[in-house]
């Protein structure tokens, strides 16, 4: 059995599903990108939207705490500042696993509007990094999950495929506000920016990056991952996450053709936190993803498609009973791809 194909972050369209069945099997799904593409169509493609919005995955891991003296005084300060308005702190050693519940509706835009899609997801977690999300829109079912090993995802049209790349990162939407510890986590090593006003709120701006080493491993042969970077902005006024934005480039290249670039921002605005057992959560927000395509082979210059989506908190809970590890186990295509240590729910690193 060969490997499984790669997670990707990136749009996918229509195809026929056997032939690109075979063609992710052969070469990392990367290289379909170049061709049957295309942005213009009245009806949104759910492969493109949940391809690219369902479950993305974070730019970077969560990193032990730097010493002291490697840390900005200005960015320890805010992320302590996070903290103590969400009151997050108060989770530690309490919490064990939080469930979640939502909503979402969303559209591929165009220069005459678009046509948005709703649908639901819920969302569990196990401390401090196992997840799974199950998310359904218009019929169409996305699942992914990570068993704090291996970050994967199954979708109808590509079956189950794993994410590449050291160290296993976050469900992007634990940090749109959903889970406090966790953005306290990713960004406690980060680069302060300095201050920027977004939609008139004035913020302090905190930098993540993609080590080199990261984007090595999440490339091969025909995709080489350039960059990732995030950047965090912080109320000065009340100290809450209001707005994520993280972006990355892609240089695509199969035998014989001209390369391809792909450039992903997605930004995403975080509101309406309220009190859940004493602690801050975010319950709405919208998301908005540029994706812009150039490169020799685009005749007529960038292609550029902007996606939409609203997503909304109905509930949230801590320490739900009966959740246990078993429900982070990956599916079995997986683990026959990974050595069975990393996969063995019976030892002493999953206890």
């Amino acid at each position: 059995m060969g490997r499984l194909a790669t997670l990707s972050e990136e749009p996918i369209n229509e195809q026929d599903d056997d032939g690109r069945r075979k063609a992710y099997w052969r070469k990392w799904n990367w290289v379909m990108f170049k061709t049957h593409f295309s942005f213009h169509n009245k009806k949104p493609d759910l492969k493109i939207l949940l391809s690219v919005l369902a479950s993305p995955l974070f730019p970077v891991p969560p990193k032990p705490k730097p010493p002291i003296n490697q840390v900005s005084g200005s960015a320890q300060y805010i992320i302590q500042h996070f903290t103590a308005a969400t009151g997050c702190r108060k989770l530690e050693g309490k919490v064990k696993n939080v469930f979640s519940t939502g909503k979402v509706a969303m559209g591929v835009v165009d220069e005459v509007g678009g046509v948005s899609e709703k649908g639901c997801f819920v969302m569990w977690q196990m401390v401090p990094d196992k997840w799974q999300i199950e998310l359904v829109v218009a019929g169409h079912k996305v699942v992914a999950g990570c068993d704090g090993t291996v970050a994967w995802r199954h979708t109808p049209w590509l079956g189950p495929h794993a994410a590449k790349g050291g160290g296993v990162r976050p469900l992007r939407r634990a940090i749109q506000g959903l889970d406090p510890l966790a953005v306290s986590a990713v960004f406690d090593a980060a680069q302060y920016m300095g201050e920027k006003q977004i939609s008139g709120m004035d913020c302090f701006v905190l930098k993540l990056s993609a080590d080199q080493t990261d984007l090595v491993d999440r490339s091969d042969n025909t995709a080489e991952m350039i960059k990732h970077v995030t950047f965090g902005y912080f109320s000065q006024r009340n100290g809450l996450l209001v707005y994520l934005e993280d972006s990355y480039l892609t240089r695509i290249q199969s035998p014989g053709t001209h390369p391809t670039y792909w450039e992903t921002t997605m930004s995403t605005t975080i509101e309406d936190y309220k009190h859940v057992d004493d602690v801050m959560i975010a319950h709405s927000g919208q998301s908005t993803v540029i994706i812009t395509r150039f490169g020799e082979i685009l005749k007529a210059g960038p292609s550029i498609t902007r996606l939409e989506e609203s997503w909304t908190i109905d509930d949230v809970a801590f320490n739900v009973p009966g959740l246990s590890m078993d429900c982070f186990i990956p599916p079995k295509e997986l683990q026959k791809d990974y050595p069975q240590e990393d996969l063995d729910w019976r030892s002493p690193l999953h206890r």
